[in-house]
Order: C-alpha cells, then structure tokens, then sequence
C-alpha cells in the first residue's frame, strides 16, 4: 500500500475542512427538504404534476452539470460554491411566493442549477487545495466527514421541519430554507482556492486507485505516465505534469479538454463510470424508502424513524472512509456486493426489521462512493478536474432517471419489494466486473498489460 505522507500547517487543512464541513451542513439544512412533496399537495398539484417536476428537476441537473464544471476550471471555483446556494435560495422563495405549478417548475430548474454549480466544483476545489498543501492523501476522509456533514444537517431538517411548520407554517419554513442557503454562500467565501501545483502528484492508497504493492516507489516528477511496467495489483500513477496541457484555456476549449480527457484516457472512463454507477442505484433507491416502509405495515407516523435509521447507516459509512482506504480491490468488490446483498434481503423481508440491513446496505454504499470518487480525482490530469467531475455527475444524473423508469416498471408489475431487489442487483454486477477484471489482468504478464494498457504511451 502506498501512502502520502502529509507535512503541512494543520491551520490551513483546519480552515478548508471546518468550511468544507460548515457549508456542506447549511446547504442541506434547508427546513423545506422533508416536506416539499406534502406542500406540492397541498397546492393541490396531483401525483402526476408532481412526477413531472421530478424531471424538470433531474433534466435542470442534466443540462447544467457540464457547462458548470468549465465554467469552474475556467472562472473560479470558490464563485460557484458561493453562487449555487443563491441560485437555490431564489427557487425556495419563489415557491411560498408564488404556490403554482409554473414556480415550483422554475424553483426546480433553479434548484438543478444550484446543484449544478457545486458538483464538480467542490470536489475539484478540495482536492487541488488538499494537493497544493500536501495532503492529498486525506481526501477520501475530508469528502466522508463533509457527506456526513450533509447528512446531520438533512436529519436535523427532518427534526425541526414540524414543529417550525406548526407554528409558522409554510412561509416560515421558506423563509428559514433561505436563510440556510444566504449563510451558506458566506460560508463558501472562506474556501481558499489556487492554481493546481505543477509537482507531479503521489498515488494514494486504497481501492479508488485499485490496490497496490507497499514497496512501490512514486514516480519522479519527470517520469511519462506510460514508465514503469504496471503489475495486476499496482496503482494507476497519476502525473500532474499535465500531458493534456490544457492550462489556460478558454470555457470552450477547457470543456472539450476534460470530454477527450474521459473519450481517450481508459482509467479516467473507467473511473467515471463507477462513479455513475455506485451512486446512481442507491441515490434513486432512497426515493422509494418511504413506499417500502409503508409496505412493511406502519402507519404514516413512522416512517421518518425508519427513514432515520437509513440515515445513521449513511452517516457511519461517510465516517468509515479512512478505514475504507486500506481495503484492496477484492475488498471493494466485497464492499459492493454488500450493498447488493444486503438492500434486496432488507426489501425482500416485507418487515421494519428489515430496514437494519438496509441502513447497512446505505451506510455501505455511501463509503463506496467516497473512495469512487477518490479514485476518479486522482486519475484526473489537468486544468479540467471540475469538468470531467461534472461529467461524472451528469451520468449519475443519467442513470438515475433510468433507475427510476426502470423501478417503476418493476414496481408496477411485482410491487415495491421485488422492484428495490432487482434493482439492488447492479452493484452485485459492478462487484462481479471488478472481480473479474482483476483475475484477467493477474493472469496476463505485466509487459503485456502494460503494452496494452491505453493512455500509457
């Protein structure tokens, strides 16, 4: 296993991870999150008005993501972190506004803009200010904490979003959602942000880069990425001394570089691609919990504590993100087929007991995410890094819809259970690809692999 070893003032990795934490926490402590669907039927909008937002809201993401992720290579990262929950804030307000189906479609498209803007951007910022300072290596972890962070401030949503409807209504929880979003903003003003190092970058451990030897020596700063022969268990080497060369360009050009960055380079694609997928399955799941938990047979009134059982799981599998580090590719696989296993036994038991292996199966993936995304920032080369992130955003936006349609044809003919079970069933594929993989490059000799390895030469 490799690791990076980290000298670096803990001052400054104090200031971006508390403002990395603090913004994460406001901008899902938006009070209106556990009720909007209950304030749109209250308006009177009916199911199908309410589904068709649905896809206003996953289309807005779809047609900002990229185009969001340049803007960020090319203008400044900190700018969209403060602008996206602005954006939001104006949507929330128009909907208590003006309650109509026509400002709940435009808060929608707002709302997708808004998170637009932070895909991509984020996790570039983090990453770029985590390597300038030395301490790549305690990415995964930052990015955990700042998911968990997410999560207490939805769960702390969930609390206070009834009593604060009681007293005042629905004004007053737009009001307080807006409030979340302007404090954010503020937050956001305090990231640091500077150009990426030109030093060449450490490979970290852990299966986001595939697991590798310990005495595995890193690369010199002058060493091409094609160098050293590759073993079937050692890490993809990432070299910041950007073969793509893409500084200084333009919105256009800086978009175009980060698409052939994942057209052309095979680890980058890859790497997409298993970010799209392991978080597209589970994040398209949670949608459905709450119909599974009626069909378990509770009543209405309990459902939040089941819902909040899931959200501990998550909460724990953000924190897990250190440990997950050590786990090797069989380990990953492992971590996937976890997911798969554990969320079809959980729907498939018809019982709130049922929800435990659930929560397993959420906090699980929730850690699989961490280290795929890890993964995907230490492949990326270049001045493009929030671009090709929003391209991987932009897939996992892809394949929820598809998840979504697919669910609901699950659904329709085999009920909630059977639907979440099947659908569970992707991330036993994606365990049996890695595995797979794995076992061909192991048996191939290391010259062969890594004179066929595409993006070595």
């Amino acid at each position: 296993m490799i690791s990076t070893v980290s000298h670096v003032p803990d001052p400054a990795v104090r200031r971006l991870t508390a403002t990395l934490y603090g913004y994460a926490f406001l901008s899902d402590l938006v009070l209106l999150y556990p009720l909007y669907v209950v304030f749109f039927a209250d308006t009177g909008l009916s199911v199908g008005q309410i589904a068709s937002l649905f896809v206003i809201w996953s289309a807005a993401g779809i047609l900002f993501e990229v185009p969001s992720g340049a803007w960020a290579d090319v203008l400044s990262r900190r700018l969209l972190l403060c602008l996206a929950p602005l954006v939001a804030a104006a949507g929330f307000a128009l909907w208590v506004l003006l309650p109509s189906y026509p400002a709940f479609a435009v808060g929608f498209l707002l709302w997708g803009a808004g998170g637009a803007l932070v895909s991509g951007a984020l996790e570039a910022l983090v990453w770029t200010e985590l390597d300038r300072l030395g301490a790549v290596g305690r990415y995964a972890r930052v990015l955990g904490r700042a998911r968990t962070a997410g999560v207490l401030g939805v769960v702390l949503s969930g609390v206070l979003a009834g009593p604060v409807l009681a007293v005042g209504g629905y004004p007053v929880i737009g009001a307080a959602s807006v409030l979340a979003c302007l404090l954010a903003a503020i937050v956001a003003t305090r990231f640091p942000e500077h150009h990426a190092p030109a030093a060449a970058r450490l490979p970290i451990a852990g299966p986001v880069l595939a697991a590798g030897r310990a005495d595995a020596a890193p690369p010199r700063p002058d060493q091409p990425d094609s160098a050293p022969p590759r073993g079937p268990d050692e890490p993809d080497t990432v070299a910041s001394a950007d073969p793509d060369d893409d500084a200084d360009l333009g919105w256009w050009d800086t978009l175009r570089a980060g698409v052939a960055q994942v057209r052309t380079r095979a680890p980058v694609r890859s790497a997409v691609l298993l970010v799209a997928v392991v978080a597209a399955d589970w994040g398209a799941l949670d949608e459905y919990t709450p119909l599974l938990a009626l069909d378990t047979g509770v009543g209405a009134e309990a459902v939040p504590l089941l819902l909040l059982l899931l959200w501990a799981g998550v909460t724990i599998g953000g924190l897990l993100a250190p440990a997950g580090e050590r786990l090797g590719s069989r380990g990953y696989a492992a971590l996937l087929g976890l997911v798969g296993v554990a969320l079809a036994g959980g729907a498939l038991l018809r019982h709130q007991a049922g929800f435990v292996l659930i929560a397993v199966a959420f906090g699980a993936a929730q850690l699989a995410t961490v280290l795929a995304d890890a993964r995907l920032q230490a492949r990326i080369t270049g001045t493009s890094r929030a671009t090709v992130t929003s391209l991987a955003g932009m897939a996992t936006d892809v394949l929820i819809i598809v998840t979504y349609a697919v669910y609901g044809l699950l659904a329709t003919a085999a009920g909630n259970a059977v639907a979440f079970a099947l659908t569970a069933g992707a991330y036993l594929v994606v365990a049996l690809v890695l595995l797979t993989r794995r076992r061909r490059r192991a048996v191939v000799p290391t010259g062969v692999v890594a004179a066929v390895t595409p993006g070595r030469h």
